[in-house]
C-alpha cells in the first residue's frame, strides 16, 4: 500500500461525519488511517504483502460494520483503537493455525533468563528501541518475540495508544501491558546486543 506524501490528521469529527454520511465520509477514514495500519500491520507481520492485505481487509471489515450499526454508534466510537482492534484480529485470524518459526529471544546464549535492563538511562530499553526504531533488524528480532509482547510494544510504541487503550483493546489490566511491554523490550535489548556483538566479530 504506497504512503501517501500528506495525510490528514484524524479529526475529532470523523465519527460523526460517518454517522451522518458513511459512504461520503470514508474515504477521509481510509486517508487518515490506512497507511497507519499498515505499518500496524507490518510490524506484526514482518511481511510487506500480509500487510497490505491486513491493512486492506482491516478497513473492508471497518466499511461493513459501520454500514449495519445505527448512527448513534457510529457517532460514539472511538475510531483509533477500534480500527487497531479489527486489525489485530484480522492478523490473529490469518496466523491462527500456522506454526511459525521464531528465534527464542525469553533465554540468553548460557540458557538463563534474560537480564533485565542496566540502570544506565541510555541502556534502558524504551531508548534502545527508539534507537534501533528504523533499523532493518527491528522487523525481525520484533517477529522473534513471543507475541503476547509483541503485540503489547507494536500497540504502544507503532499504533502509539496508551497503555489504558492498549489494555481495554486487549481486554487485559493495564498493569499485564505495562508488563508484557517492559518485558519485550528488555528481550528486544538482549536481541539488539546480541546482533551488535555478532556484527563486530564478523569485522
Amino acid at each position: 500500500m504506497a504512503a501517501t506524501a500528506q495525510q490528514p490528521a484524524p479529526g475529532d469529527d470523523l465519527a460523526a461525519a460517518l454517522a451522518a454520511d458513511l459512504d461520503g465520509s470514508f474515504e477521509r477514514l481510509v486517508l487518515a488511517y490506512q497507511d497507519r495500519l499498515y505499518a500496524f500491520a507490518l510490524r506484526l507481520s514482518s511481511s510487506r504483502c500480509d500487510a497490505e492485505e491486513i491493512a486492506q481487509d482491516a478497513l473492508v471489515r471497518a466499511y461493513r460494520s459501520l454500514a449495519r450499526w445505527p448512527a448513534e454508534r457510529v457517532r460514539a466510537l472511538a475510531l483509533r483503537p477500534w480500527l487497531y482492534q479489527i486489525a489485530l484480529n484480522v492478523y490473529r485470524n490469518r496466523t491462527r493455525g500456522r506454526r511459525l518459526r521464531v528465534v527464542p529471544l525469553d533465554t540468553a546464549e548460557d540458557g538463563h533468563p534474560a537480564t533485565d535492563p542496566p540502570a544506565d538511562e541510555h541502556e534502558r530499553p524504551e531508548a534502545v528501541f527508539a534507537r534501533a526504531e528504523h533499523g532493518a533488524e527491528l522487523a525481525d528480532l520484533l517477529a522473534a518475540l513471543p507475541e503476547r509482547y509483541r503485540v503489547a510494544i507494536v500497540l504502544r510504541y507503532v499504533a502509539d495508544l496508551s497503555y489504558a487503550e492498549a489494555a481495554a483493546l486487549l481486554r487485559q489490566p493495564v498493569g499485564t501491558v505495562k508488563s508484557n511491554v517492559h518485558r519485550g523490550l528488555v528481550l528486544l535489548r538482549a536481541a539488539l546486543a546480541s546482533a551488535s556483538a555478532a556484527e563486530e566479530m564478523r569485522r
